[in-house]
């Protein structure tokens, strides 16, 4: 896992989305899946250019489906941006970088 993307478990999902400071981007993926490997180099991207506008999380749907089914995650990769514990969107599928930017530029406070 890249340096800035935290690895989550159903052991460490609350308390982490929970307490986080900035939006956290939290990313439903698994092994196997074609499109999540093609956007993992984009939300490093994201993590090592934004880190004081945005927390990127990556969430093993194989893994922790309990977490998965919480939030009715049923194709992957899916993305759910929480703040302060709420989501305020939710990404289906891959896209490419300046498309997601776009998406969450709604909700991430200006760049410091």
């Amino acid at each position: 896992m890249a340096a800035g993307i935290i690895t989550l478990t159903s052991s460490t999902f609350d308390e982490v989305v929970n307490s986080s400071d900035t939006p956290i981007l939290v990313d439903f993926w698994a092994e196997w899946c074609g499109p999540c490997k093609q956007i993992a180099p984009i939300l490093e991207q994201i993590a090592t250019d934004m880190p004081s506008q945005i927390t990127i999380a990556k969430l093993n749907v194989d893994d922790y489906g309990d977490i998965a089914g919480r939030f009715n995650v049923m194709s992957i990769p899916t993305m759910l941006l929480f703040h302060k514990g709420e989501i305020k969107t939710k990404i289906v599928g891959a896209m490419p970088k300046g498309r997601m930017l776009e998406e969450l530029s709604k909700f991430l406070p200006a760049s410091q």
